[in-house]
């Protein structure tokens, strides 16, 4: 008979002893097993049903990774990225986080843009929002919501900035909905600032880097025509010289 595997679920410290004590709260591993059944059982079949179309699709996939495209988009489950624009799992290397935002400081998106450009060679790079962005909707208003609020700062900044064009709109969607795109080109410009792909461009490869935005109400993926290829598009105080140039 098979052993049974068990789960260790907390563990923790009695105060007025000072001991540390292991509170082993054991739940069977199958029971566990049992809340991911409908998820192993989805797996199954899409793996089956991909591989009924190509017997050599997992073997080409696990030999390499050549995608040529980067997505940075928004963290909302509704906004599935491969689905989107119709992409098998090997197409489009991927980076999501909450309102899909790109930041100077953010080491985790800047080290997948720079793997995606620097080792993958991807040739264009889609910051994707999505209108309805519950992310850009806190940042517009005075509530506090957590840790996030830091997140979202730069956001909000950017409702500031364009509040007297927002408030010309007549409804609370039309601003939210407008404001995802403004936030949108705001990234766009925050990857064509970074040193990563300006270093590409001095280099000579081929990047583009593109707005995008897709509308969960219709499932439509639209180019909203901010696409930068190159230094000439950028604000001259955000050109960076090549490195060793004097």
């Amino acid at each position: 008979m098979a052993a049974k595997k068990f789960k260790l679920i907390s563990a923790w410290r009695d105060p007025d002893e000072g001991l540390s004590v292991t509170n082993l709260r054991i739940i069977p591993e199958a029971s566990l097993m049992n809340e991911l059944q409908d998820l192993l059982d989805n797996n199954e079949r899409w793996a089956d049903a991909i591989k009924q179309e190509d017997p050599e699709f997992f073997a080409k996939l696990a030999r390499q990774q050549t995608p040529e495209y980067l997505w940075i988009g928004c963290s909302d489950a509704r906004v599935p990225a491969n689905e989107i624009v119709g992409m098998l799992p090997g197409d489009l290397f991927v980076h999501r986080n909450v309102a899909n935002v790109v930041l100077h400081t953010d080491l985790n998106c800047l080290s997948v843009i720079q793997y995606a450009v620097d080792v993958l060679k991807v040739k264009h790079i889609l910051v994707t929002g999505h209108y309805g962005c519950g992310g850009v909707r806190a940042s517009m208003q005075d509530r506090q919501f957590g840790l996030i609020d830091g997140w979202l700062r730069t956001i909000r900044d950017l409702y500031y900035e364009n509040r007297d064009v927002l408030a010309q709109l007549p409804t609370e969607e039309e601003r939210v909905d407008r404001m995802c795109e403004l936030n949108v080109i705001q990234q766009v410009a925050n990857v064509g600032h970074t040193s990563i792909v300006q270093n590409a461009w001095h280099r000579g490869q081929s990047l583009s880097i593109h707005g995008c935005i897709y509308g969960i109400k219709d499932g439509r993926w639209k180019s909203l025509n901010t696409t930068i290829s190159g230094f000439e598009q950028l604000p001259p105080q955000y050109r960076l010289r090549p490195l060793g140039e004097a």
